[in-house]
């Protein structure tokens, strides 16, 4: 049995995943669940984790996978209930992939987690665990630079991006400035403005008018070698 904010949350990370192909934030998960600190939903987190319901996958920026799901049809548990009903392992939102399935991804170039630089577009391929994948089309890209380190994104690491035009706030994007240079950072809108913020103490938030930046994809994952 769950507790409301166990399925609560894990109902959320499941529709998150199905319309986004990507987990949720914590910062998403505390503001959808009204929590007043992101302890909250790292105890929950850990919660479902152990019961089976959810489970983080190893070099992933959003890491979590939905196993199985809780009953949500039929009315919805009164004021006074604190746990919820389960019905038998459901399938994932995404079909599971073998474990040594690889994909090749056209690897373009290097992108700057420091200032931007620009984009480099190669015929060059990355073969990549279909396991690191979400739906959707990816490409990859060489970081270079460290702004972004506080994410746990290293020079030399090969960022996944899923591709797409849009973002919201706190995901980690690919973003074309003035149509010539590329730069990996956490989009945030800022009033009238895109503001582009490194994950490095040492590194400045970069401001821009909203024609300035094109989306070019989402960070949907991490490939480090040793």
């Amino acid at each position: 049995m769950l507790t409301r904010k166990q399925h609560e949350l894990l109902c959320y990370i499941h529709d998150h995943l199905a319309e986004q192909g990507v987990s949720p934030s914590f910062e998403e998960m505390k503001d959808a669940l009204d929590l007043k600190s992101k302890s909250g939903v790292h105890r929950l987190i850990s919660a479902l984790e152990e019961r089976g319901f959810i489970r983080r996958l190893a070099n992933r920026a959003r890491a979590l996978e939905v196993l199985r799901m809780p009953d949500r049809a039929g009315s919805a548990p009164t004021p006074g209930d604190n746990v919820v009903p389960l019905r038998p392992a459901a399938t994932p939102p995404n079909p599971r992939i073998v474990a040594n399935d690889v994909v090749e991804l056209p690897l373009h170039g290097r992108i700057a987690a420091g200032t931007p630089i620009e984009a480099l577009q190669g015929t060059e391929s990355l073969a990549v665990p279909a396991a690191l994948l979400g739906p959707g089309e990816h490409y990859a890209l060489e970081v270079a630079g460290d702004s972004m380190v506080e994410e746990g994104i290293l020079d030399g690491d090969y960022a996944l991006i899923r591709k797409t035009d849009v973002a919201r706030d706190g995901e980690i994007v690919v973003a074309l400035v003035n149509n010539e240079e590329a730069t990996l950072k956490t989009f945030r809108r800022e009033g009238t403005m895109i503001r582009l913020d490194p994950a490095n103490r040492n590194y400045s938030p970069q401001r821009y008018r909203p024609e300035q930046v094109q989306i070019q994809g989402r960070l949907s994952g991490l490939l480090r070698r040793y």
